[in-house]
């Protein structure tokens, strides 16, 4: 993974336009995961301008997308970070979004995402699905190792 190679800081990156679902992310990881920076994006324009002046040591261990998002959707964003040269094209991906649709769980797996997980609606739930997805050991997880998840 890209963070264990260059810095023992953790940094996960949320993209959703849902301002409500940003924060019950972020309360959720906290009761998690203290030792984690998390940076939020409200669309995915402004997180593709954010990812694309990191250095090496900012790289993130997660991206969580949303799909549907104004300015820039979740599968631009997918598609253009793993069209990139050198460490971001690498990055954990995970699809975060309130569709179950069997045609968006198709596009995100043939794009390149990492997982494909349906936001809980509640709580205690949605710390489950991050304490499963930050704790898995995610080495070989690229091409052909993908994990799907539905929750």
């Amino acid at each position: 993974m890209a963070f264990e190679n260059y810095n023992s800081q953790r940094f996960i990156y949320l993209a959703d336009d849902d301002s409500d679902d940003r924060e019950f992310f972020a309360d959720a990881l906290s009761e998690i995961e203290r030792d984690v920076i998390l940076k939020q994006a409200p669309d995915g324009m402004h997180l593709m301008e954010s990812l694309l002046t990191l250095s090496r040591e900012e790289l993130p261990e997660f991206i969580f997308l949303d799909i549907n998002m104004p300015r820039k959707t979740g599968f631009e964003c997918l598609e253009e970070i793993r069209s990139l040269d050198g460490g971001l094209r690498d990055v954990i991906i995970v699809i975060l979004s309130t569709s179950s649709d069997p045609d968006n769980i198709q596009k995100a797996m043939d794009m390149g995402a990492t997982f494909y997980a349906v936001k809980p609606s509640c709580f205690e739930r949605l710390k489950s699905l991050l304490e499963e997805v930050l704790s898995m050991n995610l080495v070989g997880a690229g091409e052909g190792n993908k994990k799907f998840l539905l929750v």
